[in-house]
């Protein structure tokens, strides 16, 4: 688990907006920590992934969680068992999609908590499994 602070407000007017910077500061997180973005909002039937990666060898599919307070929880508290299957089956999507079958896949979540002093970024590898 990595774990470090980072700049770039949070704040927006809207969610779709907060969605975006908060991806944007994992992406930039994540290249520092070594893994190579393949792709950033990918949607299918089934729903969508926030950050397709490269890294160890893996493909990681990674989730994004931006949080202001632990009023409603942490971040990573918010993906939850329902969340994990919703990943599970867009992620498995898009293996077959692109005949990535046979790699290796994890999941990643980036918790990112916005303070006053900068972004707390942390990330949690290999978070859940695809039997979930």
């Amino acid at each position: 688990m990595a774990d470090a602070r980072s700049t770039g407000d949070l704040s927006g007017s809207n969610n779709i907006e907060k969605g975006k910077k908060g991806e944007d500061i994992a992406a930039a997180r994540l290249r520092k920590e070594g893994y190579r973005i393949i792709e950033r909002n990918y949607r299918c039937i089934y729903g969508e992934i926030d950050i397709i990666a490269m890294h160890s060898g893996d493909i990681v599919f990674v989730e994004v969680k931006s949080r202001k307070s632990d009023e409603f929880g942490s971040p990573e508290e918010a993906v939850g068992i329902t969340k994990q299957r919703k990943i599970s089956k867009v992620a498995l999507n898009y293996l077959q999609e692109k005949g990535l079958a046979d790699h290796n896949a994890r999941f990643d979540v980036v918790a990112i908590r916005s303070m006053p002093q900068g972004n707390r970024v942390k990330i949690i590898i290999d978070a859940f499994d695809l039997g979930c």
